[in-house]
C-alpha cells in the first residue's frame, strides 16, 4: 500500500470561502444591504438584466453593482450610465467570484450609503455555482438561444439559484425551446424556485420578476 498522503485541497478551500461568506452575508445583513449573486453564460443578457431591473428600482433603492470579469471596463461604463454606483473586478484569469474576492470588492467600492447591491459574476455555468460569495440571493440566467437542456448539463447551478430567469423570450420563436421540458429539468433538481420568463429587450415578464425582487429585499432588511 502507498504512503504517500492524500489531501482534499478543493475540500479545504470550499470550507475557508464558506467561512468568509458567512462573515459577508453577516455583515451585510446587520447594515441591511441585499446582495444578488447574478450567474449566467457569456451573452445570457446579464448586464441589460441589470439595466432594466437598476432602472425600474432606483427610485426606492440606493443601488450598487460589482462588475466581474477577466478584463476591460465595458460591462462598468454600460452599468454606470444608470446613475447606479458601479466598480470594475478584473479576477486575473479566475473564472469565478470567491467570498474573499467579493469582500474586497464591495470594501474598494464602499457600501454604507447602498441598500442593494448587484455581483454581476463572470459569465459561466460552472464555476461560480461552486463558490459562495455571501449574497443574500443567488439568481441565474438562462437565455432561450442556449436551449431548455441546460438543467441536464449543469445541473449544480440550477440546484444552488433562488431565482431562473429565461431571457430573451421575445425570440423563443427562432429557436427550438421548449419551456415545458426547462421547468420540468429544473423542478427535478430545485422544486421551489420561481422561473420568470422574461425580455430584457422590451420589457415582458419584469413586472413579476421586479415583484420577486423588492419582497426579498424587503424580508432581508426587516
Amino acid at each position: 500500500m502507498s504512503a504517500i498522503a492524500v489531501k482534499e485541497v478543493k475540500e479545504r478551500v470550499i470550507a475557508d470561502n464558506d467561512a468568509v461568506a458567512k462573515e459577508v452575508r453577516d455583515d451585510l445583513r446587520s447594515k441591511g444591504v441585499f446582495l444578488v449573486n447574478l450567474m449566467a453564460s457569456p451573452g445570457a443578457g446579464k448586464t441589460t438584466t441589470l439595466v432594466r431591473t437598476i432602472n425600474a428600482l432606483k427610485d426606492r433603492y440606493r443601488i450598487g453593482v460589482m462588475e466581474a470579469d477577466v478584463d476591460s471596463t465595458v460591462d462598468a461604463e454600460t452599468i454606470e450610465k444608470t446613475g447606479a454606483k458601479v466598480i470594475q473586478l478584473h479576477t486575473g484569469g479566475s473564472c469565478h467570484m470567491d467570498a474573499d474576492m467579493t469582500k474586497r470588492g464591495l470594501d474598494e467600492m464602499g457600501y454604507d450609503d447602498l441598500d442593494v447591491v448587484f455581483l454581476e459574476n463572470v459569465g459561466n455555468l460552472v464555476c461560480p455555482a461552486e463558490f459562495d460569495v455571501g449574497a443574500a440571493k443567488r439568481v441565474m440566467i438562462l437565455s432561450v438561444p442556449e436551449g431548455h437542456d441546460k438543467p441536464l448539463k449543469y445541473p449544480l447551478m440550477f440546484t444552488v439559484s433562488d431565482c431562473l430567469l429565461i431571457n430573451k423570450i421575445d425570440a423563443a420563436a427562432v429557436f427550438d425551446f421548449d419551456m415545458e421540458k426547462l421547468s420540468s429539468a429544473v423542478g427535478d433538481l430545485n422544486r421551489d424556485m420561481p422561473i420568470f420568463p422574461v425580455s430584457s429587450l422590451n420589457g415582458d415578464g419584469y413586472a413579476e420578476w421586479i415583484a420577486w425582487l423588492t419582497k426579498e429585499i424587503e424580508s432581508w432588511r426587516e
